[in-house]
């Protein structure tokens, strides 16, 4: 500190004897204290712009000369009620310039209220790259507080730093070359790339993929480098931007290195087991043919809308199983495994795929009691709700790089990701069986299709892709014409018998205009194409001959509809399909809440209250162009989704555990009400489409119209 400022500090006397005098003094008194001075700034309410205060080895860097901010304080014994505690702050800094003087600059600033900061930005003539210390003391107007450095204070240092850091280098062992026509492996596989600047001051880098990730990464010491890892998620050329920051916070000019990704690697292990009925063994795409016991029977049934032709049934028994007599993943590396799978029972623990390893499985993929399950090292990921007959793709993970255990059930990711730490598994790949202490066991009943290994992290797009069903086109009915009360599906299916109150309305059925006829009633064109269905909203229907889909399996339904009426004085359903009691689902209109909505009763019994399990408002009552909707059931992740317009939101997404089937013919009108039909729609129906699976976001905007979306 300088002379100066030890002889302010000395100059300080102790108040605290006078004090005690005019309390003895002023007994009885309510306000007798003149004055206290005010307290010691603490040094945890010190910054240097956006740092603390520090001094020495911890003194704080700065890119611009900074704001010095202080938190000062009046003793609470000052304040009367009708007083706000004005302070000031007098701020004092100082430093060495190149000829070695001691260089000085103070500030005092405007008078505020006590407890909040008072700040001074320091003077522009501060020298780059030299200390500069700084205290602050408050002034009330009768007495001074210590300095912010005296006694156990500190006094507060910063450098002031007016150079940005050299751009970095940027080198990688796993993208070696910038270059636009070299491409890489691949799409899962993690790449590692080096950055370094020249700079010694350098304490870490910000950096940036396309469409991410971003982020800032620490230099292993100042000046020193830094890795970032990088997980390809898509096939693509692909650029790095990255920028050195400094201590003062000052960043580089940003370097750019672009690299291209190759898709992912083939599974290092295949066995699509779709071999002939009566095989023995299960050919290999990649790997080792695999041995199968005398309990497994080729040519089972596969998944719908899958690449899967066929797949096995293993009978739970000893005999039960498959191997290629070799392992098939590194279980201390990334891998993953998958499979379709049918359970024939649920409740017990069977295994869809394990490995090997001393005395017992290295990893095992299947079941286990009422949930899917990936186990590996001691750790164990669950989630799903596996049933009985149902087809459910399965994909556990191990990201060696992160130390993840992942599970996937029909492409979704379930249960928590949880750190894992394998154990050698360098025994036999298995399919329907896991190792014991005294033999195998966990035995798998049921059908099992299409295994593969991987040798790398398959990514959450691919998992979706791997347990994609494509869904299958069950009818499309344009409502344009009818022939006997049927109107014709396109691909010449079921017809849809159109009711009484109900009729094909085309644009050509208008034949005035009422601009020029007043006595003309105005008629809205079709919904689309060249007609639709009108329905008269108290008898008008149209029924196919029996159930379109199957309300217990993943399932689509659209529907383009405008009512007639602005206010309707009761709910209208758009289409049902009805079990033996009540309906399984409906998609109707609700005038008391202008909204959409999807009903499914939770059983077929009669009485059975509605549920409204979605529903979505609409924004001009039902009328204008109509509406494009959609209802989505999802059986591989339980859910069921209401869309309007090809939107959908939170509220018109619902868990929807256990679809029923329903044996009731489509209707298109009306719904179950009591022992009859009720909720006639008074309005216009057209462009009917039902699918056989679940489509996705992405096509659900494509229905509605005269042609079918292409699910590609």
């Amino acid at each position: 500190m300088s002379n100066r400022s030890r002889t302010r500090r000395h100059a300080r006397t102790a108040v605290v004897g006078c004090v005690t005098a005019l309390l003895a003094a002023t007994a009885g008194t309510a306000w007798g204290i003149d004055n206290l001075p005010p307290l010691q700034p603490r040094v945890q309410d010190l910054r240097s712009g956006s740092k603390a205060c520090a001094t020495g080895a911890d003194t704080a860097y700065v890119s611009a000369p900074p704001r010095l901010t202080a938190v000062l304080y009046d003793p609470e014994e000052d304040n009367q009620p009708s007083e706000s505690s004005p302070l000031k702050g007098e701020f004092e800094a100082w430093w060495t310039d190149a000829a070695g003087v001691e260089q000085h600059r103070s500030y005092t600033t405007a008078t505020l209220s006590s407890g909040i900061p008072f700040s001074w930005t320091a003077p522009a003539d501060i020298p780059a790259n030299t200390p500069v210390s700084w205290h602050v003391r408050a002034d009330d107007g009768k007495a001074t507080s210590p300095w912010s450095d005296e006694g156990d204070g500190s006094v507060c240092s910063f450098v002031y730093d007016d150079t940005s850091p050299q751009p970095v280098t940027i080198t990688s062992p796993d993208y070696p070359t910038p270059d636009q026509e070299y491409w890489v492996d691949g799409v899962g596989v993690y790449g590692h790339f080096t950055v370094r600047s020249p700079s010694d001051d350098v304490v870490s880098y910000t950096y940036g993929f396309i469409g991410g990730p971003y982020g800032t990464v620490d230099a292993e010491q100042p000046g020193g480098p830094a890795t970032i890892t990088f997980l390809p998620l898509t096939a693509a050329p692909q650029m790095l931007t990255v920028q050195a920051v400094d201590r003062s916070g000052r960043v580089s000019a940003p370097t750019r290195y672009d690299f291209n990704v190759k898709s992912g690697r083939a599974p290092a292990g295949r066995w699509k087991l779709d071999d002939p009925a009566g095989s023995r063994s299960a050919a290999a795409d990649t790997g080792t043919a695999a041995r199968a016991g005398t309990g497994v029977t080729f040519g089972a049934a596969a998944p719908s809308g899958t690449e899967t032709t066929s797949t096995v049934t293993l009978d739970g028994s000893g005999h039960g199983f498959l191997t290629p007599g070799v392992p098939a993943a590194d279980t201390r590396k990334t891998f993953a495994v998958s499979a379709w799978t049918r359970p024939a029972e649920t409740g017990r623990t069977m295994t869809v795929a394990s490995q090997d390893a001393d005395g017992g499985p290295g990893f095992t993929l299947g079941l286990r009691g009422q949930d899917w399950s990936f186990a590996i090292g001691g750790t164990r990921v669950f989630g799903g709700a596996p049933e009985t007959g149902e087809w459910t793709h399965l994909l556990g993970l191990y990201d060696a790089e992160t130390g993840l255990a992942h599970l996937y059930v029909n492409g979704h990711e379930v249960g928590t990701a949880a750190q894992a730490t394998p154990a050698e598994a360098a025994g036999a790949f298995q399919i329907g069986r896991a190792r014991g202490t005294a033999g195998y066991r966990d035995r798998w009943h049921g059908e099992v299709g299409d295994v593969r290994v991987y040798d790398r992290v398959v990514v959450p797009q691919e998992a979706t892709e791997l347990a994609r069903r494509a869904p299958k086109l069950l009818g499309h009915w344009s409502l344009e014409d009818a022939t006997d009360s049927a109107s014709p599906e396109q691909s010449h299916g079921t017809p849809l018998h159109l009711g009484p109150g109900a009729s094909i309305y085309h644009a050509s059925d208008s034949s005035c205009i009422p601009e020029i006829d007043p006595d003309c009633t105005y008629t809205p064109p079709p919904l689309s194409g060249d007609g639709h269905l009108a329905l008269d909203g108290e008898t008008g229907y149209a029924a196919a001959e029996g159930p379109v889909v199957d309300t217990a399996d993943s399932f689509t339904l659209g529907v383009v509809v405008r009512l007639a009426d602005s206010e309707p004085a009761h709910p209208m359903t758009v289409l049902s399909q009805a079990g033996e009691h009540t309906d399984a689902f409906k998609v109707r209109y609700e005038p008391a809440t202008q909204a959409w909505q999807l009903v499914m009763p939770e059983k077929d019994e009669a009485g059975a209250p509605e549920r409204v399990v979605s529903q979505i408002e609409a924004a001009d009552g039902g009328e204008g162009q109509g509406h494009r909707l959609a209802v989505v059931y999802d059986d591989g992740t339980d859910t069921v989704k209401l869309y309007a317009d090809g939107y959908t939101n939170a509220g018109a997404t619902a868990t929807l555990p256990d679809g029923w089937h329903s044996t009731g013919a489509l209707q298109v009108g009306r719904g179950k009400a009591g022992d009859g039909w009720g909720e006639y729609l008074h309005g216009d129906v057209d462009e009917i489409q039902a699918y056989a699976g679940a489509l996705r976001d992405e096509d659900v905007v494509a229905l509605g119209h005269t042609t079918d979306p292409c699910l590609c």
